[in-house]
């Protein structure tokens, strides 16, 4: 690594020649691969993007030009370019974080971890460079390929070539690997000399981007095969951008540091909006991500360096469960149809893809058009079933209310990785999906404990054909089952105690189950009784919950979700509608970004462990008893 630890700032990359730089290009992806492997994390981005990362921070002048990432998962390299080598506790605790961190450097301008958002930003950033005066600070901004099949991309690009002379370069990083790279010599001239091969490469990459783009994709490509054009604009790989008034250069050899460089400075000296089309291959120069087929290790967890393996064998896991069931239901009912938004694999729609190919749709990086494509299938009598991350559901919410619920169209949502989920940050906790769904009128929303449940919850949630159903759950490992001992109205009673007016009922919502059977115990050996229930489906409130609350003395609500607006402020309502006036302590996620972490040491820090919240429930009943104690 000797020319690695010799960067501790990106104008350190000016004092090597341009013979040191292929070399520094190794040094790095030799370090990635060793220091994330016994981390995890987005791994094969950042293989793709040395080159790229290197010839930025020679070209530009960071932080001065603002150099933004969009999402942010392939900026380890720019980590270590402005100074940030310490990669050993990288997604941990007082580590460094997966995404660009304001709070880690001031080379990192933004740390949106949710994609297609970074024209936006630079769009901004550029406004505002041209009304301080600031006419020499170009805004860069990183995009991929498949971030541009977001909606919010387009927007962006729509504004931004409204205006001729604010700088701007967009850099898209196309890594799409069915793509052969363009090398040699030619790159460096791409930005003027047309190739045959260059055209076709980019228009069947421009088709396949834009056609995934909802609204406005189609027309735009046909807007660059349409009337009035001749055979020259036909082919040329620039007129799709020049027609919205972007200059174009590429496609560049993403791996080629010379070709690179020069059409960077190229743009850079534009003084207006430019597209640097840049080609590069996920996972470069390590084979067992290069063999990968799947995703070419977008995101490994603790692995072998040599191998790629993983050092441990995971266990079945939600997400796996979800994916068997899927197969299942797709085999017995010819109407149930899968959408996932750019994470077939992540969310376990793969196997429902090989079972049922023509019933699987992925619409890329766009969960609105998600949303409202599965609205037009439900409304044509098909039964949808989305799948996306639980934070990814908020960018969705005016299309379920508007779109899905105002026309009682049976669409299932299913969330993966609901709740903490820790070492990807702020971001990517999934705690905001319950507050914002309970919102929408006629929407049922399923909180399943274990896998039984899931199966069993999917099942019911595909049998509402009169409006959206939501099912969520956590990321990772599932835990073994969790019996009920009985049934209370649509609920099932876990614990049961013997007194005749028990001191706690306790709400236990999804995953959380086995944490309060634990708080059950703590409180019984201070001689507190209390009924645990699992509510199974947590929005609409089961009607006999405020009968069985009335029969103890104090209720807890327990759950992985944000409390402003969760299980709890719902359970509160339900009990004041009913006339049931009893303590209420609701225990849930604080309103606020949690840094990145483990999950226990979230769970820890706010609260949500059994003894944290068996403590404060005991204070509560020795307070309603008149007896003084200390939580």
């Amino acid at each position: 690594m000797a020319l690695l630890t010799r960067i501790r700032g990106p104008r350190d990359l000016d004092r090597l020649t341009p013979a040191q730089l292929p070399a520094l290009a190794e040094e790095i992806r030799t370090f990635l691969v060793e220091e994330v492997s016994k981390t995890g994390g987005h791994l094969g981005p950042n293989l793709g993007v040395v080159e790229l990362t290197i010839a930025l921070h020679r070209v530009f002048d960071s932080p001065r030009d603002r150099i933004l990432f969009d999402t942010g998962h392939q900026s380890y390299v720019h980590k270590l370019l402005t100074g940030r080598q310490d990669f050993s506790q990288l997604r941990m605790k007082g580590g460094l974080s997966g995404y660009p961190s304001r709070a880690e450097s001031e080379h990192d301008v933004i740390e949106n971890s949710h994609a297609s958002t970074v024209l936006g930003y630079a769009d901004g950033l550029a406004k505002a460079n041209q009304l301080q005066g600031h006419h020499d600070r170009p805004v860069v901004a990183v995009i991929g390929d498949g971030a541009l099949t977001g909606g919010m991309a387009w927007e962006a690009l729509n504004n931004i070539a409204d205006a001729k002379d604010r700088p701007l370069v967009i850099v898209v990083n196309d890594n799409e690997r069915s793509y052969s790279p363009t090398i040699g010599g030619l790159a460096n001239h791409l930005a003027t000399l047309r190739t045959t091969k260059g055209y076709e490469r980019f228009l069947t990459w421009g088709k396949d981007a834009l056609q995934r783009t909802p609204v406005v994709g189609q027309p735009l490509f046909e807007t660059l095969h349409g009337a009035k054009k001749g055979l020259k604009d036909f082919i040329a790989p620039q007129g799709m951008f020049e027609d919205l008034g972007l200059k174009y250069i590429g496609p560049i050899d993403g791996h080629d540091l010379t070709a690179l460089e020069s059409a960077l400075t190229k743009a850079r000296g534009f003084g207006g909006p430019v597209i640097v089309h840049c080609l590069t291959e996920k996972g470069r120069g390590y084979r067992a991500a290069e063999q990968n087929d799947e995703d070419r290790f977008h995101a490994v967890g603790v692995i072998h360096p040599e191998t790629g393996l993983p050092i441990k064998s995971a266990g079945k896991d939600w997400t796996g469960v979800f994916g068997e069931e899927m197969v299942a239901l797709g085999r017995e009912r010819k109407d149930i149809v899968a959408i996932t938004a750019a994470m077939l694999h992540p969310v376990g729609l793969a196997p429902f893809a090989k079972a049922y190919p023509e019933r699987i749709f992925d619409v890329g990086i766009a969960e609105q058009h998600a949303a409202v494509s599965a609205a037009g299938l439900a409304t044509a009598g098909l039964h949808p079933v989305v799948a996306v991350y639980a934070t990814f559901l908020n960018r969705a919410f005016d299309q379920v209310l508007m779109d899905v619920a105002l026309h009682k169209l049976g669409v299932t949502f299913v969330l993966d990785r609901a709740g903490v989920t820790g070492t990807d940050g702020a971001s990517h906790n999934g705690m905001w999906d319950m507050s914002i769904m309970n919102l929408v009128p006629g929407l049922r929303l399923a909180a399943p404990r274990d896998a039984d449940q899931l199966r069993a919850q999917l099942r019911e949630a595909v049998e509402v054909s009169d409006a959206p159903t939501v099912v969520r759950y956590s990321k990772g490992a599932v835990g073994p089952a969790v019996p009920a001992v009985g049934r209370v109205g649509g609920m099932d009673v876990l614990r049961e105690s013997a007194e005749e007016r028990p001191d706690v009922l306790i709400v236990s919502v999804g995953a959380l189950a086995p944490l309060c059977l634990e708080t059950a115990d703590l409180l019984a050996a201070q001689g507190i009784s209390s009924t645990v229930v699992d509510p199974r489906w947590v929005k609409p409130v089961d009607e006999a919950l405020p009968g069985l609350a009335a029969r103890h003395r104090v209720v807890v609500t327990v759950e992985d979700n944000g409390r402003a607006g969760g299980v709890g402020s719902a359970v509160a309502q339900a009990l004041r509608d009913a006339g049931v006036d009893l303590p209420l302590r609701d225990f849930g996620i604080p309103q606020e970004f949690l840094d990145h972490a483990t999950r226990d040491q979230i769970m820890a820090e706010i609260g949500l462990t059994a003894p944290d919240i068996a403590g404060r429930v005991a204070a509560l009943v020795a307070k309603l008893e008149g007896v003084s104690v200390e939580a």
